[in-house]
């Protein structure tokens, strides 16, 4: 469903990217989706994708509006590289979209009733009577998808590389600790159980007002609820954060891979960035130089009116 317009302005410019290896064995068959998706929250300023040594490829639009290459894989080495300069909005989180309304199923728009369904990896059918337990009483919409995010953040220990491709929401409760990908399935399994529309987000997340002292750059995995409009939530941090850019959603982590293998093929090199920089100052394909990054402080500095090269500091 096309979202109500309530444009940010985008005065912030962001470079992301990443550069993926994968070693093939006989046959193989990749599925890539690692593009920013259009929305209104990014603008892709330059943007340029390197496919192996002239792989034939396809892109298509899966089922959830998600751009992904279809691309036959070499024996040997295959090197993928994307890389983008994007603008955004020195907004957080949420800000100037309508007040949300949490919507019964019979009013809900009827492409978005299966983000109410449990999945393979938010398995919200074995999670209902916790999820009453601890969330019936607070009222529904925001203040209960808060709720959960919340709770999530506080109980749930962020554990780097521990996760797994094999837990559903239902086992990270159970063992309590995850990476991003789990703290969104948790989250989505959890709102799905009163039938609040959730769905799965991959995409890059700079480290815009929020210092990250372990500097890790990765994709990340968050999550969106539908109340009249998609609201942004993510109980890995529990702040609004500034610069998300979206590169795939859908019902779980299945539908938001930046990769599907089909046959025999391994990944042996990744890398991922997504860093702040002066509008301008850095081009697609230029070396990676993170001493250029205005990024990862608590200060958030702005990019000047188009075309005049200055800064402006966001409050």
């Amino acid at each position: 469903m096309p979202p109500t317009d309530h444009t940010p302005p985008l005065d912030l410019t962001v470079r992301v990217g990443c550069s993926l290896t994968y070693q093939v064995t006989g046959t193989a068959v990749l599925c890539l989706n690692v593009q920013p998706r259009p929305t209104r929250n990014h603008q892709v300023i330059f943007e340029a994708l390197a496919m192996g040594e002239h792989l034939p490829a396809g892109q298509f639009t899966d089922s959830h509006g998600n751009l992904v290459w279809r691309v036959p894989l070499a024996p040997g080495q295959n090197c993928f590289r994307h890389d983008a300069i994007v603008a955004v909005s020195s907004l957080p989180d949420n800000q100037g979209l309508p007040p949300a309304a949490a919507l019964a199923p019979d009013a809900l728009p009827p492409e978005l009733l299966r983000y109410t369904l449990p999945s393979r990896y938010c398995d919200s059918d074995k999670l209902a009577n916790f999820a009453w337990e601890k969330f019936g009483a607070v009222e529904n919409g925001l203040p209960r998808v808060d709720a959960i995010s919340r709770w999530i953040h506080d109980n749930i220990e962020y554990r780097y590389m521990s996760g797994r491709p094999d837990l559903s929401a239902w086992d990270v409760l159970q063992r309590g600790y995850g990476v991003c990908r789990d703290f969104a399935h948790l989250a989505i399994a959890l709102n799905r159980t009163f039938n609040v529309p959730a769905r799965y987000v991959t995409g890059h997340l700079p480290d815009i007002g929020f210092p990250d002292p372990h500097n890790h750059m990765d994709f990340h995995a968050y999550a969106e609820v539908y109340l009249g409009d998609w609201y942004t939530t993510d109980a890995r941090f529990h702040v609004p954060r500034i610069g998300r850019i979206k590169l795939s959603c859908g019902s779980d982590a299945v539908d938001g891979a930046f990769s599907t293998i089909y046959g025999g093929a391994t990944l042996t090199y990744f890398q991922v960035w997504a860093y702040q920089v002066a509008r301008g100052t850095v081009g697609v394909g230029d070396p990676l130089d993170f001493s250029r990054r205005l990024d990862n402080r608590r200060e958030i500095v702005t990019d000047g009116p188009r075309g005049t090269g200055g800064f402006g500091t966001a409050t």
